[in-house]
């Protein structure tokens, strides 16, 4: 069976290698694995420092690196919470999906409603890491935000700010074309950093106020954490979500720290609440994702794939990977 690897900054390619084996049914009452094989598979921003050679396990990566965002089957189980032919949304361990079969624990799967679009089911892993964050804040009910950011994430921010309440919802970004989606995503205003002073613009909207919430949606080698802090009111509230390097230079923390500032951080959601919320939301239509999904290509297409979903070509914003089980199915 086919697996990707990074053998260098900016290529991925595909290699064969064996098919997995599960291991023998555990003890009652511990967790069972499956062997699942994505059929749908979604790149993401947190896939880049790989493929750019940034990330700093990048000298140790290891096959199967990067792909975590995936609909398919389950092939085979030696739990009990799945059956063959029963159709998932699966989260590999440390990013490593890139494989045309893997093992996983069936609890880092949960169902795919039918109700959901096939080829747009799997944006409910991401949306449910949006879920996940946003509960770490206060309630949003009328509250003022800007979403720094107009990539994926930050759209599905936009739009979960929207289910929310929140009164403005103010999309900061330096790409029309990411911009324009924002306003189908539901913001209420949009600023384009490369025409407009974010800060004068948001103090414009909210009166002179700013905001009470920023959300930092960038992160990797694009500091903005200096922007969202000029962007926040006094005793305001930052979501720090973007992916950071691991260290970030001439950051004006006492900026931050004097305007009484509360910094979340999020990573890691609920498999037993966030994803199955965000697969509901999309199953119930309370939120619409068709806007996002851009770009889909073949796994054989995958290094034409990433770079386009890299450099943003075309207006990339979710871009889709179809494994050869897609069209066997």
């Amino acid at each position: 069976m086919l697996a990707g690897q990074i053998p260098a900054p900016g290529k991925v390619e595909l290699i064969d290698v064996p098919e997995p084996m599960l291991e023998p049914r555990p003890p009652e009452g511990e967790p069972g694995q499956i062997i699942f094989q994505p059929e749908i598979a979604c790149l993401c921003g947190s896939d880049l420092p790989y493929f750019n050679g940034e990330h700093p396990e990048f000298t140790h990566r290891k096959l199967g690196h990067t792909l975590h965002e995936m609909v398919g089957t389950v092939v085979a189980t030696n739990g009990s919470r799945y059956r063959p032919g029963d159709k998932v949304l699966a989260v590999p361990v440390n990013q490593c999906g890139f494989f045309e079969r893997y093992v996983v624990s069936e609890e880092r799967a949960i169902p795919v409603d039918p109700r959901v679009p096939w080829g747009h089911a799997v944006l409910a892993q991401p949306l449910g890491t949006v879920i996940y964050a946003i509960k770490k804040l206060p309630q949003v009910l009328d509250l003022d935000v800007a979403v720094v950011g107009a990539g994926p994430i930050g759209q599905l921010f936009i739009a979960t700010l929207r289910n929310l309440g929140a009164r403005e919802i103010i999309s900061i970004d330096r790409l029309e074309s990411r911009l324009k989606v924002s306003s189908r995503m539901g913001a209420t205003a949009t600023i384009n950093t490369q025409t407009t002073d974010a800060v004068d613009e948001v103090k414009r909207i909210t009166g002179g106020a700013l905001v009470d919430i920023v959300v930092e949606a960038v992160g990797h080698s694009d500091q903005v954490l200096n922007l969202c802090q000029r962007l926040c009111k006094h005793a305001g509230r930052m979501l720090y979500f973007g992916v950071p390097p691991e260290t970030i230079d001439a950051i004006r923390w006492r900026e931050l720290f004097v305007k009484n500032i509360t910094v979340h951080t999020s990573v890691n959601p609920d498999f037993r609440r966030d994803f199955p919320l965000a697969m509901r939301w999309m199953a119930e239509k309370r939120i619409d994702l068709l806007p996002l999904v851009t770009h889909t290509y073949p796994l054989n297409q995958v290094q034409t794939a990433f770079e386009t979903f890299r450099d943003r070509k075309d207006g990339a914003q979710k871009v889709l990977l179809e494994f050869p089980a897609a069209r066997r199915g």
